[in-house]
């Protein structure tokens, strides 16, 4: 029983994403960069809606939270590639393993169901703009932020526990860089297609039924958008509008690429350039995408370092 239990909580072995050629020495320097951009972005991200007193509205404060749910999401993944990569280790222990399974998946539940209450807030700003403080106010907002991460957390740790009572087999060598659940899946023993079956129906839930909300939302926008009169509401609308399109598209389409083809279309290379793109490449976009075609970010960086610089010089002594 106790030899069981010992092969039962066995490490795994992360395969990792580089090896030791130059190349390879050049991509682990580049993903570090791109790791450290991304944390630098939401994180200045998270502390200018907090610094300033304009952007504590409902529609910054979800921005907030998505910027925090892709800080926590790069930190989970990469971090412990890169510790692996430089040590020269590739062992996982069983409940690293678990911890890891069962943030990244709750982090990017969060993200999708996120995104669609940031898509009704632009719905209800821009087709019922004089309802807005009454559909959004900051009680609402609060509690959208809940329903996302409080329903992705429970729907992680529901798959997480299922999948980490199965029997692996074999080296327990999982091919991927992280314990992204298509890598893990593989080394279970045993026939699993009913599991198999109720993942693939809650991605239906937390990917298809979730893009048919947003494309509903913005099929609503772009008809008030084209009844706009002056051009000027009409480019305001646009601008606002396409940055969250952009992320949506970015995100929802690697999460599909990833999780809904069939098992037997997927290899380990495939599996690890999607997981690459909505794990690293989108959280780093993000934050770009919002603060480069966001006027309102702009110039509360500006008044924020503007704030600063005059802070600075009033403690300066008098000549």
């Amino acid at each position: 029983m106790w030899q069981r239990n010992q092969t039962f909580l066995a490490d795994f072995i992360l395969e990792g994403l580089f090896d030791d050629s130059l190349i390879h020495l050049f991509l682990f320097s580049l993903t570090i960069l791109v790791f450290l951009i991304a944390v630098s972005g939401n994180t200045l991200t998270i502390l200018l809606i907090c610094a300033d007193a304009q952007l504590h509205t409902p529609m910054y404060f979800l921005l907030s939270q998505l910027s925090l749910m892709d800080l926590m999401h790069v930190s989970t993944t990469i971090p412990k590639m890169a510790t692996n990569y430089l040590s020269g280790k590739k062992t996982i222990s069983f409940v690293g393993c678990a911890t890891q399974h069962f943030l990244y998946l709750s982090l990017g539940g969060g993200e999708c169901l996120l995104l669609v209450l940031m898509s009704y807030d632009r719905y209800v700003a821009i087709c019922h703009p004089l309802r807005y403080t009454i559909l959004m106010n900051r009680k609402v907002g609060l509690m959208m932020a809940i329903m996302s991460w409080l329903g992705a957390s429970i729907n992680s740790l529901i798959h997480t526990v299922i999948l980490m009572h199965f029997p692996f087999c074999g080296s327990r060598k999982i091919h991927h860089f992280y314990c992204e659940f298509p890598a893990v899946v593989k080394l279970v023993c045993g026939d699993i297609t009913v599991y198999e079956t109720i993942v693939y129906i809650s991605s239906v839930i937390l990917l298809l039924f979730p893009i048919f909300l947003v494309s509903t939302s913005y099929a609503f926008i772009l008809y008030s958008i084209i009844q706009m009169h002056s051009a000027g509401s009409k480019r305001n609308a646009f601008a606002t509008c396409s940055s969250h399109l952009i992320v949506v598209s970015f995100w929802f389409g690697a999460c599909i690429f990833s999780y809904m083809r069939p098992r037997s279309q997927r290899t380990p290379l495939q599996d690890k350039v999607g997981s690459v793109f909505y794990s690293i490449i989108t959280p780093t976009l993000n934050p770009l995408i919002y603060t480069l075609r966001n006027k309102d970010i702009a110039k509360a960086m500006r008044r924020v370092l503007g704030r600063d610089i005059l802070t600075q010089r009033q403690q300066l002594p008098l000549p």
